[in-house]
Order: C-alpha cells, then structure tokens, then sequence
C-alpha cells in the first residue's frame, strides 16, 4: 500500500469574489475528482480508454432519497464508478440548513468540502465546521451526522470503495 491510498486530496478555495468564487469552485471540483479517485486508486481509466475533462456545467445531478424534510433532498452526480453499486467518486449537493439524521453507512468514505461549510461529527458533539478544502473520513458503521451550516448550498466529492447508502439511525438499531 503507498501512501497515497488512503488520503484525499485537498483542495483549497479563495474568499474573494463571486467571480473568483466561480473560478475557485470549477477548478476545484475538476481537480477534486481526478486527485482523490487516483488518490484512492479506483479512477483508473479502463486500458484503450482516453482521459476525460468534464466542466462543472456538465455534471448532471439526480435524486437520492435522502432528505431532512425541511430543506430538501441531497442530489449526486457521478464523477466515476457507480454509486449504487460499487467503487465511485461522487459530488453531493446538500442544501443550506440541511441536518441530516443520525445514521450509518456500510462502507468507509473520504468527503471533500468543494462549497460551502460543513460539519461531520458523532451525534452530541461540537460542530467542527469543515470550509472549502477540508475533509473528513467516515467509518463506515459509525453514527453520524453531517450538517451544511453555511448559508449557501454544499458541495462535497465523496470517494467510496463500496457502494454508498444511508441507513437511519431507526433502522441501524
């Protein structure tokens, strides 16, 4: 195993403005993806295949289910694998105010924080706000719960050598 294997790629943003934001957000979700997938050594491109460039403008989000039933519901979008069934590197948008419930994921994970502030912490404990550029790992098994504490939407990239899924804390007991 190199040293290379279990870390994430760390990419940080500027505080100027919109515009700067703007360029900040794109080139860190560009290179959020490719780092942390190759970082983790599942974005490997399959032999004869070529390299890709994808913009932010044509990452296409869809449902996930997962709501706190007052902000709305987390939407992903693919950046490789598939989420629901195997290694995947996937954006998440979690929109602002959201509070997750306390719940479980089978499998360990890796979160990037592309936009806005997050919190990822054991049920009980102090928010440890998590800017553009910090990220956690979750074990997986392990209650939690994940927050956007920012006034603006969230923007993660999770990497995932398993399948992704949310299990409530009502159902894990």
């Amino acid at each position: 195993m190199n040293r290379f294997e279990n870390k994430v790629a760390v990419i940080t943003g500027g505080n100027g403005g919109k515009e700067n934001e703007m360029n900040h957000l794109g080139m860190g979700i560009a290179l959020t993806a490719a780092l942390a997938g190759t970082a983790l050594g599942v974005a490997a491109a399959p032999e004869g295949k070529s390299s890709i460039s994808t913009p932010v403008t044509a990452l296409q989000y869809g449902p996930t289910g997962v709501s706190d039933g007052v902000h709305g519901e987390l939407k992903a979008a693919p950046a490789y694998g598939d989420l629901g069934h195997g290694p995947h590197g996937t954006f998440i948008r979690m929109p602002p105010g959201f509070v997750s419930s306390v719940h479980i994921h089978t499998e360990d994970y890796w979160g990037v924080v592309v936009s806005g502030v997050a919190v990822n912490g054991l049920p009980g404990s102090a928010d440890v706000p998590l800017p553009v550029g910090s990220y956690w790992f979750q074990k997986g098994g392990e209650r939690h719960v994940t927050k956007c504490i920012s006034p603006n939407e969230c923007l993660f990239f999770i990497s995932q050598q398993g399948k992704f899924d949310y299990v409530s804390d009502a159902v894990a007991k």
